[in-house]
């Protein structure tokens, strides 16, 4: 067949010596030290990658995936050139096929009958994925691993049983974001493969990804053409968002900061993720209000984008949660003037700008997330933002493919709780990290999140990926700030926007040391709000922790102890007397228990 070719040297543009590799293996796989100048580099490096991952070499086995998404852009794309490929090749032994970015099997198209049922013996079918964590080193999970194209040979490929196939992958990357969106492959026989195999792969993948260029092009041509639409018949702010592309009109570049601009563009980005639309009201940092409408715009079942409109109100003296000027803030969406908190967003945006990956350190709630979800917002708004979750990720088995998708796709990845992983899936996240800030086509800024302490040798394995800390302090040695995070929270939580808290509940929140940080502050307000929604907070709207001044950290049974206490205070006007009857206790039971827990009684 045409794919075969004259036996070219040992390198990477042809068949290596195979008895050579096959001893090399069993040695890797009995020892774990292959024979010198017999494997060629990416392959040893996948061996230890799928050694690592504790992939089984003599067996295949793997779940299947039933929820195949087979409408996409990528498919609709792809098979005009997949059926012409398979019908040039009719009657050859060679097999071709598409992934999607973790190298689930979407589309499988054989000439031979004999291969097509040895493919479906090693599960190379749709339903399975191909990635290196469930079969090893091949031509399909090792080109998505490395982000380039690779071709494995017979006995390279870490299973045994797919020791007579040749198969040639070359990831496929979106023609406008650069994101990863899936691969394609050509497998066959290993007597039959040659450095024609890899080079037909290349070839097919690039008509691919002209396909999706073409099928881009109509669906932004249709964003934009809808936004002139709505420029034409609107007055105000329009601007048009999709995940590559942020149109604004002259008004809102001539009218709006750009601290205004990436707050709508935040908002408008969470209508395009989420997929909900309609109109919200919108606090800008500059002190004005909009009144957001957004769009989604897309054919076929498929969102290209959204279109925005924003009527603008003028700053005024508005009720923000204490009265005074509007809320300043140093980031899109976040408020604070202490001087700790400015230099830590003045750190973490110098950090971004540089292109330096970071390390954000702080106890669990001081806004460490919300903290580089705003300066990526600032510096590059339309980039996708992708968080990475931890928390769970030794009790779910698919985490570490999941983590490689996230990867390829992000302009911006957060990985939080970075600390809470096991030593092996840090040390493979390290690998596959590392790999994609130096083999990657477009350009990755990475963050992890972690607490004050973490020391493991396989953290910081990762963390030699990440030169710069920045460590964002507890909300106690910046209370200060509450002053202008309360009313924002409950700007938030309050659809009217007419919820205050009176100076002396400001006092009370003042007083509290809050071990839970923002966190805290949010579900205490939330508490509030479920019972207050307009008017005046007083200290007596507040739930009974706010109350008390912990000295400790109270069991369950002491803080159902601790809010009774402040609420029969709170009935008998602070009457210690009044209350200690009421509940049924001494006078002096009543006085201890409150210098223990810390109670200071509410006044009404």
């Amino acid at each position: 067949m045409f794919l075969t070719s004259t036996p070219t040297p040992r390198g990477d543009s042809g068949a290596p010596d195979q008895p050579g590799v096959a001893e090399s293996r069993v040695r890797f796989l009995t020892a774990d030290v292959p024979a010198p100048r017999t494997v060629r580099d990416p392959i040893l490096a996948s061996w230890r990658r799928s050694h690592q991952l504790h992939v089984a070499a003599d067996k295949i086995e793997m779940s299947y995936d039933d929820d195949l998404q087979l409408d996409t852009r990528l498919t609709r794309s792809a098979e005009p050139v997949l059926r012409s490929l398979r019908n040039q090749l009719e009657g050859q032994s060679v097999s071709v096929i598409l992934t999607d970015p973790t190298g689930l099997v979407l589309r499988r198209l054989t000439g031979d009958g004999e291969l097509e049922r040895h493919l479906d013996r090693v599960l190379l079918a749709p339903g399975f994925s191909y990635a290196e964590e469930f079969v090893g080193t091949n031509g399909i999970g090792t080109a998505l691993e490395i982000g380039g194209p690779a071709h494995v040979f017979g006995h390279e490929h870490y299973a045994e049983h797919l020791e007579d196939l040749a198969c040639a992958g070359v990831p496929i990357h979106h023609p406008i974001s650069g994101r990863l969106v899936g691969a394609v492959d050509l497998t066959c026989w290993r007597r039959d493969a040659g450095a024609l195999l890899l080079t037909l792969a290349k070839t097919t993948a690039e008509q691919i990804r002209q396909a999706l260029l073409t099928d881009a092009s109509s669906h932004e041509m249709g964003l934009f053409q809808e936004y002139l639409r709505t420029c034409s018949r609107r007055t105000g702010v329009v601007f048009a968002l999709s995940r590559d592309v942020v149109i604004l009109n002259d008004y809102a570049r001539t009218v709006l900061d750009v601290a205004d601009q990436s707050t709508l563009i935040a908002q408008a980005n969470e209508t395009l993720t989420s997929g909900h639309h309609g109109t919200t009201t919108v606090q800008l940092p500059s002190g004005q209000t909009a009144r957001l409408s957004c769009r989604p715009v897309g054919a076929g079942g498929e969102l290209a984008g959204v279109v925005a409109h924003a009527r603008l109100t003028p700053k005024s003296d508005q009720l923000l949660g204490v009265r005074g000027e509007a809320p300043r803030m140093p980031l899109p969406g976040l408020v604070g003037s202490s001087s700790p908190w400015l230099h830590v967003c003045h750190e973490v945006e110098r950090v971004f700008r540089a292109g330096e990956w970071l390390a954000l350190e702080g106890e669990p709630g001081t806004g460490k997330l919300a903290l580089l979800r705003a300066v990526q917002l600032r510096r590059q708004p339309v980039g996708r933002f992708v968080v990475l979750e931890s928390t769970g990720a030794h009790d779910d088995p698919g985490w570490l493919a999941a983590a490689r998708t996230a990867i390829a796709g992000a302009d911006t990845l957060v990985l939080r709780h970075a600390d809470q992983l096991d030593d092996p899936t840090l040390r493979a996240l390290a690998a596959t990290l590392g790999d994609a800030r130096t083999e990657r086509d477009g350009p990755l800024w990475a963050a992890v999140t972690l607490e004050p302490g973490s020391a493991r040798s396989a953290l910081q394995q990762l963390m030699r990926l990440f030169p710069s800390t920045v460590e964002v302090p507890p909300l106690r040695l910046h209370l200060e700030d509450l002053e202008l995070v309360v009313p924002l929270f409950l700007s938030r939580f309050s659809q009217s926007g007419r919820l205050v808290c009176s100076a002396e509940t400001m006092r009370v929140l003042r007083r509290m040391s809050w071990p839970g940080n923002y966190a805290q502050v949010q579900e205490t307000l939330r508490e509030v709000v479920r019972h207050r929604r307009t008017g005046t907070i007083e200290p007596t709207d507040l739930p009974p922790a706010a109350h008390a001044v912990s000295r400790r950290v109270l069991s369950p049974l002491e803080s159902m102890e601790r809010d009774l206490i402040v609420r029969c205070l709170a009935d008998a006007e602070g009457n210690k007397v009044r209350a200690a009857r009421s509940l049924g206790m001494s006078r002096a039971t009543i006085y201890r228990k409150i210098h223990e827990y810390g109670i200071v009684p509410p006044t009404s």
